[in-house]
This record gives C-alpha cells, structure tokens and sequence, in this order.
C-alpha cells in the first residue's frame, strides 16, 4: 500500500475529525429546540508564517546522554552528585541521582539547571551578579551557586543542565560542562 504524504494525512484526519464532530453535534442538536451552528473552519498555517516561531528542544535522548555524561564525570572524581536537565521552557526532562548524593542535591540540580537556562549563562557567573542585583535570588525556582550550564545552538539557549552535590559549586559546575560537552559528540 502506498503511504500518502504528511499533508494528505494531516488533512484526511482532520476531515474525519470534522465530519464525526459534525455528526456528533448534529445528533445531539437534533433534539434541541435552536437550530444546530455552523462547525467552526481548520485555521491552517504555514513555516514561512510571521505568526509562528519554530524552537530547538533536546530530545530525551540526548538529554539523558548529557546527564549521563555529567553524572560519569563526577564518579570518576568519586563524588556523590544529582543531575538535573531542563528544557528551553525549564521544564524537567531528566534527573539523575547518583548513588550516595544528599538529599538536597536533587532539587538544587534542577534549580541550577533552570537558573543556567533562563539566563543563558554559568550560573558561576550568575552568581556575581548578585552583588549587583540582590533581588535576583528571589526569583522563585532560581539558585545561584555554581553548577549550572546553559546548552546552547546559535548562542540562544535549548537547554540547562544542572549538577548539586559535589563540596563546591565549581566542581559541580566542572559536571555539568562535561554534560554539555558530550552534546558536541
């Protein structure tokens, strides 16, 4: 059988999403004492759109190589850390906990990584500014202590990976690098 194009599908399925939500609120209008409304028209769009902008994400895949990637560079230097990787929203998408790492590791892994990723900067260099901007700190799910990593494509951010755990944050932050490094493989 020959597979029709993406297109073809796209339209065909919404043709019969349409014609099963028409047929289904016409029974249900049939015994209603107002006249059935007319089903409202599929708004299409395309790429070259103004309206639309198209993003970069990792996919689960390559965000679970990166926080592999980090989680192994701590244990060869035998430290006990959590791994956190966000998406471009700073939204989770993997967390590693290695064996023995404190149970304020996890949570800070993930602030890290959020923090590095809203900013799109270490969160080492996040942290000096501080003294610039006090408020910054206050900023809800935000922590700036060394161990966060933007990921980056075209210098705009997709990603932040984020290490807690080791006894200093640049350690941590040492993790994390590997984790983004291991993206250019």
């Amino acid at each position: 059988m020959k597979k029709m194009p993406l297109r073809t599908r796209v339209l065909t399925g919404a043709v019969a999403a349409a014609a099963l939500g028409a047929g289904t609120f016409g029974a249900m209008s049939a015994s209603a004492s107002a006249p059935a409304a007319a089903p409202a028209a599929a708004v299409t769009a395309d790429t070259a759109d103004l309206n639309l902008q198209q993003t970069t994400h990792l996919t689960v895949v390559a965000a679970t190589k990166a926080a592999r990637a980090a989680l192994d560079a701590a244990e060869k230097e035998n430290q006990r850390v959590a791994v956190a990787v966000v998406d471009r929203n700073g939204n989770t998408v993997v967390t590693l906990r290695g064996d023995g790492s404190g149970p304020q590791a996890y949570e800070s892994a993930e602030k890290k990584a959020y923090t590095a990723v809203s900013w799109n900067a270490p969160t080492s260099v996040l942290a000096g500014r501080l003294a610039q901007a006090p408020n910054l700190k206050d900023i809800p799910g935000t922590l700036f202590l060394a161990g966060g990593a933007p990921v980056q494509v075209k210098d705009a951010p997709v990603a932040g990976i984020g290490v807690a755990g080791a006894p200093s944050g640049d350690l941590d932050e040492k993790f994390a690098r590997a984790g983004v490094a291991a993206l250019a493989k």
